[in-house]
């Protein structure tokens, strides 16, 4: 088996879900899905979807600190993630590749 580089970046926003009366909260009912689409969508504008990769994943464990996004292989985490956040943290994943 060959290693293959597939993308410089891999992005991971948690989309996880809890009951309405969790006491941590869940990032989906926080707005994580718009997030998704908007990460997508701005990565997408500045030609670089080719080397980033915008994913859904599960629980990060830091619900209760807003919407998670985590950044692979640098390890950046960014918490509590609002819409306006979106085009600061693509500008910063481009600075990176």
């Amino acid at each position: 088996m060959k290693d293959k580089k597939y993308f410089d970046q891999h992005v991971f926003v948690c989309t996880n879900q809890r009951p309405d009366d969790s006491a941590k909260g869940c990032c989906y009912s926080k707005g994580a899905e718009n997030i998704l689409l908007r990460l997508k969508q701005e990565v997408k504008k500045l030609k670089t979807d080719k080397k980033i990769r915008i994913n859904k994943a599960g629980c990060l464990g830091r619900c209760s600190e807003g919407i998670a996004v985590v950044v692979y292989p640098d390890m950046q985490w960014f918490l509590n993630v609002q819409d306006s956040d979106v085009e600061n943290i693509v500008l910063c994943l481009k600075n990176n590749l």
